[in-house]
């Protein structure tokens, strides 16, 4: 028998809250107390990211810092264990250090840039950086603070001929202000090319692995799009020996890494510089002594300001007049855009000029100067604000970090998305040690940044997908990249990224964009697919001079017995024709059908490296007149004696021989040459 329990009734409490007793509870939350309960929002979802974050953020500041100064980076990243993860899926406790040898920070601006979130001088201006946010390495020092208790410690010496300041601060989260504990100045600095710079100290809970995700990939990626800079890793003591400088590459040798570095180092045809792992560190050396172009900022562009913006902005110039207001306050604005402006938005209460006062222009007037703007033809605007890496540097890069035998870069001219001027650039490798049943690695970029998180939301991982590669020659699964040895990297340099978080993890989809990300992928593409086909073409080549080969000898023992002529004579003199149908074969192609130098015929496209198995580069410098074929007068020689020998023979066959011996040399070689091409005798050779 079973009994059912009646639920009682709950019992009606008066509601005792109103207005009053609310508006007290009420009060204005920091925008640190936000993001310290919200840390996902900035790449803090987990112990490993949040590593990969504060290391990411940390060389980031550092290398915009060493470029506005002028000075090539040299930064030291050194990782420490203090607490051992109880498990690999654990997290431990880490100390993470970043060096630089940049310009230093003033002292009076430390507790702020390194306290407050939401600080700094890159958010308001429309100019190509790593940073935009003022979020990061101070977000990285509130995540320290919070896992670890530990507040951040920081030294600087922007003078070398004066001490540093040693000062160790915690944000206070409810106000978004910096606590300074310590604050000393001190000689102990660490030695840098400069003798200036920033060393940046965090305690966290965090969680060290290798992978795809992190900072041994951030790290060589960084290289690879930045490579002005020399970078030094110090991994843990106990994960040093597992470095693997081929993590790119898909496959290591059989070698270790450390002889694989010092095979590298010993080679002598090998020109460029690739990642070296050392006993206790590992380096990843400068490609390259230049800087990237310095950049200028610019005024916004009418496209790209909303009408909201357009109000603030009326409120808050200086000018009196509204044609200087689109003048100083905008770019690509000129007076005849102006004037068109002004008559577009006059009506019969107001009659707006150039001369108009800002002060008369109401809301109404002013959403019409911002209509008719927006309606106007504008230029696009300038460019001067972009560093792109460049197809010399980002071959450079990918010479240095991927181990391939193809490589091909394009840079596509800048273009505009909501009035904000970008450029995208592309760069593939393919072959060599790079894995061919796996899907191709694609590598993301924005403003030299690496992209690890997010790839499948990402509008560069998209553009990859939507590319036809089959028309290059590569298997391609539908909705899919294509299964091939190859590594692709997609750059976006703008004044402001469109991220889809403040994490700053992968691009927004905008059709711009992806637009341009195709051509570019498509120009790569091109000259992947001409490398592709003359590599067929060079195979089959060889597979012809097998078969010349292989019968050269019973012609020859065949015409011996019908002519009496020498048959290792005529073997000989068709042996090197044959060798001259299918030169191509023999100038460059190896017995694994890799390229070994270049014909006369073959040509390097610019942006284009072809590398050897001897480890010697094509293309990186300016295309070079291809190298002439070794032995070749006595080619030519062979070719006379060939054409001699076989005139002989049809000669002798035909029993047609000349009296007369004393002829000149030019007709008889004129009369040579028609018989040689005959159809009879050329058709043995193709």
């Amino acid at each position: 028998m079973t009994t059912t329990m009646e639920a009682k009734p709950r019992a009606k409490s008066a509601r005792k809250v109103d207005a009053e007793s609310m508006a007290k509870n009420q009060r204005e939350i920091s925008v640190s107390e936000f993001f310290a309960k919200n840390r996902h929002l900035l790449g803090f979802d987990n112990p490993r990211k949040a590593l990969l974050t504060t290391v990411k953020e940390a060389v980031d500041n550092a290398l915009d810092a060493c470029e506005e100064a002028g000075i090539l980076p040299d930064i030291t990243v050194r990782l420490e264990e203090l607490v051992a993860p109880p498990s690999p899926s654990k997290s431990g406790r880490y100390r993470i250090t970043i060096t630089d040898n940049g310009p230093g920070i003033v002292r009076k601006q430390v507790e702020h840039i390194f306290g407050r979130l939401l600080y700094g001088s890159k958010f308001h201006r429309l100019k190509m950086s790593r940073g935009q946010q003022g979020i990061g390495i101070s977000a990285a020092g509130m995540y320290g603070l919070m896992t670890t208790g530990k507040p951040m410690v920081i030294l600087t010496r922007p003078s070398k001929r004066k001490p540093a300041h040693h000062i160790e601060l915690a944000m206070d989260t409810t106000r978004n202000r910096p606590e300074v504990t310590i604050d000393r100045e001190t000689d102990e600095f660490p030695e840098t090319s400069t003798g200036t710079g920033t060393s940046v100290t965090i305690e966290l809970e965090a969680r060290y692995t290798r992978g795809k995700t992190s900072i041994d990939a951030y790290l060589e990626q960084t290289g690879i799009a930045n490579p002005h800079a020399h970078i030094v890793f110090y991994p843990p003591k106990s994960k040093a020996s597992d470095a693997d400088p081929t993590a790119l590459s898909g496959k290591s040798e059989n070698a270790s890494p450390l002889e694989r570095a010092a095979k590298s180092d010993d080679d002598e045809s090998s020109h460029h510089p690739t990642t070296q792992v050392m006993d206790d560190h590992i380096i990843y050396p400068r490609a390259v002594d230049e800087l990237p172009p310095e950049t200028s900022e610019i005024k916004p562009h009418p496209y790209g300001v909303e009408l909201g913006t357009f109000l603030r902005l009326l409120k808050q110039t200086d000018e009196k007049q509204l044609a200087g207001f689109l003048k100083n306050e905008f770019c690509r604005v000129p007076p005849s855009v102006v004037k068109e402006v002004a008559s577009q938005a006059s009506t019969k209460k107001l009659s707006i000029t150039g001369q108009t006062y800002i002060s008369r222009i109401d809301h109404a007037a002013a959403e019409l100067i911002y209509n008719a703007l927006q309606n106007a033809k504008l230029r696009s605007p300038p460019t001067d604000c972009l560093a792109p890496i460049g197809v010399r540097t980002m071959l450079a890069g990918m010479l240095k970090g991927v181990r391939a035998e193809f490589y091909a870069a394009s840079t596509r001219a800048p273009a505009v998305y909501r009035g904000m001027p970008f450029q995208i650039e592309v760069a593939i490798a393919y072959g060599g040690d790079l894995p061919g049943d796996e899907p191709s690695r694609v590598i993301r970029f924005a403003n030299r940044v690496p992209l690890l998180y997010q790839q499948s939301a990402c509008c560069s991982f998209k553009s990859v997908i939507e590319a036809s590669w089959r028309n290059y020659g590569l298997t391609q699964p539908r909705g899919s990249v294509p299964v091939a040895p190859m590594v692709v990297m997609i750059h976006m340099a703008s004044v402001w990224v469109p991220f889809t978080s403040e994490s700053k993890e992968a691009i927004a989809d905008y059709d711009d964009i992806r637009k341009e990300m195709k051509l570019a992928l498509q120009e790569c593409g091109r000259k992947l697919g001409t490398y592709m086909r003359k590599r067929q073409k060079m195979k089959r080549e060889g597979q012809r001079r097998d078969v010349f080969e292989r019968y050269i000898g019973e012609i020859s023992k065949s015409c011996n017995a019908l002519t009496g002529y020498d048959a290792k004579t005529l073997y000989d003199a068709l042996l090197e024709q044959a060798r001259q149908k299918t030169e191509i074969a023999d100038a460059v192609l190896d017995e694994d059908g890799q390229i070994v130098r270049a014909t006369k015929e073959e040509k390097v496209d610019d942006g284009v490296i072809i590398v050897g198995d001897d480890g010697t580069v094509r293309g990186l410098d300016e295309p070079k007149p291809a190298r002439p074929l070794k032995k070749k007068k006595k080619k030519r020689a062979a070719v006379g004696s060939t054409q001699d020998a076989s005139e002989r023979v049809l000669k002798k066959k035909r029993k047609k021989i000349s009296a007369d011996s004393t002829r000149p040399d030019r007709p008889l070689k004129k009369k040579k040459k028609r018989s040689v091409t005959s159809r009879d005798d050329s058709s043995l050779f193709g």
